[in-house]
């Protein structure tokens, strides 16, 4: 394992740890938690893989507390500066949440830096009214972590949310900076896709594992697969039985190595 700082196009610090040897992954962790909560899964992909934790800018150890520095362009060029890092022109990005965000904004604006995708738990892509409401909350939510402390914010998600994620975002509170969790909801004001139909020219190999919530519904992972010309809808899917970061490896490895090695044969 080697934790290592590399530079956003900004020039803003960020941080990652690298474990494995072979082709490139980058695991991209959920809105909330850090690099932390993708590490099993890491460690069940590094025998073939090498395998890329970043903390997403806002998150852990890149704290990013410029609300303005938070937009989805943004976090796609992190992930051409942290390619860059390592040394490596093309990786899969396999995200979870606000990762697989991500994860296809990256298959839609550099499809020559992604090898292949897997979405764990893809965000709803909402209607205008919809996003309207989401961006309100998310306003909220930056507000009540400036005054009330991040703990006290995420009582506006957490009664709605799978256990897993809830337990992977208390277990990241300690080692979050609150003024860059303020500053990484302004994410709710950029918008990443405006409708699944736009997302018809993501040519990438990509398998969607179905969430189950609200905020990450079942019914979405299905509308990605059958619009993504090479999408593949997994057999797994979240489920109020897991409960931590080990859990999510157990129950997701085997369907992801499997994919892996069919597109890196």
């Amino acid at each position: 394992m080697q934790e290592f700082t590399y530079h956003g196009c900004d020039d803003c610090p960020l941080h990652a740890t690298i474990v494995g040897e072979g082709p490139a992954l980058v695991l991209l962790h959920g809105g909330g938690p850090d690099h932390h909560s993708m590490r099993p899964l890491a460690d069940r992909l590094a025998d073939r893989y090498t395998v890329v934790l970043p903390d997403i800018r806002g998150y852990g150890r890149s704290t990013c507390a410029d609300p303005a520095c938070h937009t989805w362009a943004q976090y796609t060029a992190d992930i051409v500066s942290v390619l860059d890092a390592i040394g490596t022109d093309q990786a899969g990005l396999i995200g979870a949440g606000l990762g697989g965000t991500i994860a296809l904004r990256t298959c839609l604006k550099q499809p020559d830096l992604v090898s292949l995708a897997v979405l764990i738990s893809a965000e709803e892509i909402e209607d205008d009214q919809a996003k309207a409401v989401e961006t309100a909350l998310m306003d909220e939510f930056a507000e009540r972590v400036r005054i009330q402390g991040i703990e006290a914010a995420w009582q506006l998600f957490l009664p709605t949310l799978q256990p897993l994620i809830g337990n992977l975002v208390r277990d990241a509170i300690p080692r979050s900076d609150p003024a860059s969790i303020a500053a990484a909801a302004a994410i709710g004001r950029d918008r990443a896709f405006r409708s699944v139909e736009e997302l018809k020219s993501v040519h990438t190999p990509t398998l969607i594992i179905p969430g189950s919530d609200d905020r990450h519904p079942t019914a979405l992972a299905e509308k990605l697969a059958r619009a993504l010309p090479r999408g593949h809808l997994a057999a797994v899917s979240m489920s109020p039985d897991l409960h931590t970061a080990d859990d999510l490896a157990i129950a997701f490895a085997p369907t992801i190595r499997a994919f892996l090695q069919a597109v890196f044969q």
